[in-house]
């Protein structure tokens, strides 16, 4: 009997997957370590106070939006492997600070740089799509993020274990058992850095690495898509000025207990100000590069609708930076709610993040075999409203499987949105998949930044009918301007296909840093399938 591919470890590619998911695995559970620990680290550090994990939340999130830039330009320099261990071992320095650290400005600024982590995600987009030929992308890429994302659930169920029973319990750690498991935490994503680099290469045998310089903003095809793609990149520095303000609410009492605040009313400005000029700088550098085009006219075969772009990035901001912002406070909230264990509280938290491992892939799956993108799109939003509308119903009077089993669907349709996102964003335009991916990906971030705001000066109640809120808007958003993209459900020849074997040619691979990624290869190595 065939072995399944997924499991046939005699080819090289499938070692790679797997090896990169792992490595995405170990990331989100880096990422998230803090959720499952929060009510533990409240009762054992005197000065830590709920506001202060609400603002750590926050913070671990915000600078996954420029570091999906810096990272991007890093995998188009030196490739996916080293920078994906070089992220992996490098992040685990601010996690030791975390755990150890002894004032709420050390944990801010840990959190803050931990939070690059979150750029993890497209290092293993770019390695994946090297090693598999068109045909099969979807079920590698899906299979990919979907087992990757659970790491965010393993740290629900593994981390309060780790520090309440071995911890405390084996080592009679009784204050400290939340710092060690954070070390512990960090010492996997230490050592499986180094792993990653030895076990993996960029790509197979035959083939050569070759990225891009530089990078540009997107280019569009009229001038109201001009206007509307200005007006749509204003959010990803806005969301961190939103955050710069939220952390300038924060008092802090110095030892002669006189109050300030963690940001100065003055370097508030500055970061706004700073803000305002990097957002001015790519407005010049888009119409720099658009308008020429635009004044010389752009072919039809070129063209594609922004409205489409627009659509998915409501529905990222509605399906994964409310995953992101859920994992990071479910935990406490069924804690406090039922009033069960922080272990207990974990691995029921855990079941939200537990169905990426196959709701993600099973939304890209129902978009190709339904025949109607944009109908599958709208039914994953309207049923994320009214999940998250269940969940705000949910109190202590409730029996906690029912609560479960609501938390459990809500997922299901979150993370098949993911998918769904992502089954038609390579259809938009081809030769942008990456800039229009990496948009949309942002705008998971911002959205993940603006509810954590939100959830910082609401209570849970409210804050999931807000994001019961946000889903209903994506979904009238994409009834009224998502339109099903031309030829979505062609059958098209191998791209990578090219006649003339004899030398190596380049093809545009997909980017992650916002410019197509020309990539030289081999012929025979990614049309093949076979192992190098």
């Amino acid at each position: 009997m065939k072995r399944p591919e997924l499991i046939d470890f005699s080819q090289e590619r499938i070692r790679v997957l797997h090896y990169t998911w792992i490595a995405f695995f170990i990331s989100f559970y880096v990422w998230f370590n803090m959720a499952p620990l929060a009510t533990t680290m409240l009762r054992e550090v005197n000065w830590l106070t709920p506001e202060h994990i609400k603002i750590l939340a926050i913070c671990n999130v915000a600078l996954t939006i420029p570091a999906r830039i810096i990272v991007g330009a890093l995998i188009d320099k030196y490739g996916p492997r080293i920078v994906f261990s070089g992220l992996l071992v490098v992040m685990a320095i601010p996690t030791f600070i975390f755990a150890f650290g002894n004032s709420f400005l050390q944990l801010l600024v840990a959190r803050l740089v931990l939070g690059m982590i979150g750029a993890s995600f497209v290092i293993g987009i770019r390695m994946v799509s090297q090693w598999f030929p068109p045909k099969m992308i979807g079920r590698a890429e899906g299979f990919y993020a979907g087992w990757g994302n659970f790491g965010s659930a393993w740290a629900a169920m593994t981390l309060p274990w780790i520090a309440l029973t071995v911890m405390e319990g084996w080592f009679g750690q009784t204050e400290n058992g939340w710092r060690w498991a954070l070390f512990v935490n960090g010492l996997v994503s230490l050592v499986y850095g180094f792993v990653y680099y030895f076990v993996v290469r960029d790509t197979p045998k035959g083939t050569r690495f070759v990225g891009t310089k530089k990078t540009q903003p997107m280019t569009v095809t009229s001038y109201g898509d001009l206007v509307q793609y200005l007006l749509w990149s204003f959010p990803l520095v806005g969301a961190l000025g939103l955050l710069a303000w939220r952390i300038a609410r924060i008092q802090l009492t110095n030892e002669s207990g006189e109050t300030h605040s963690l940001i100065p009313q003055e370097y508030l400005y500055i970061i706004y100000a700073g803000l305002l000029l990097v957002y001015v700088g790519h407005v010049i550098k888009t119409l720099q590069i658009n308008l020429p085009i635009l004044k010389k006219g752009v072919p039809d075969e070129q063209r594609y609708l922004f409205n489409n772009v627009a659509a998915l990035n409501t529905t990222y901001v509605a399906n994964f930076g409310a995953e992101l912002a859920v994992v990071s406070m479910l935990p406490s909230f069924f804690e406090s709610t039922f009033t069960v264990g922080p272990e207990f509280a974990g691995i029921v938290a855990s079941s939200f993040a537990f169905v990426n491992l196959f709701a993600r892939p099973l939304g890209g799956l129902l978009s190709d075999t339904m025949k109607n993108r944009k109908l599958v799109m709208s039914i994953y939003m309207f049923g994320i409203a009214l999940g998250f509308f269940g969940m705000g119903m949910i109190d202590s009077a409730w029996p906690i499987w029912i609560a479960v089993a609501i938390t459990i669907m809500c997922s299901m349709f979150v993370q098949g949105a993911e998918g769904a996102t992502f089954a038609i964003i390579p259809l938009i335009n081809k030769r942008m998949t990456g800039q229009i991916a990496g948009m949309a990906g942002a705008f998971g971030n911002v959205g993940a930044v603006i509810y954590l705001v939100i959830y910082s000066l609401v209570d849970a109640t409210t804050f999931f009918y807000i994001l019961a809120g946000g889903a209903a808007f994506s979904f009238l958003y994409c009834l009224v301007f998502l339109k099903e993209p031309k030829g979505a459900f062609d059958e098209e020849l191998d791209p990578h296909h090219i006649e003339d074997e004899s030398e190596p040619r380049t093809i545009m691979g997909p980017a992650v840093s916002g410019a197509p990624v020309p990539v030289a290869i081999q012929v025979e190595s990614l049309t093949s399938g076979k192992r190098q």
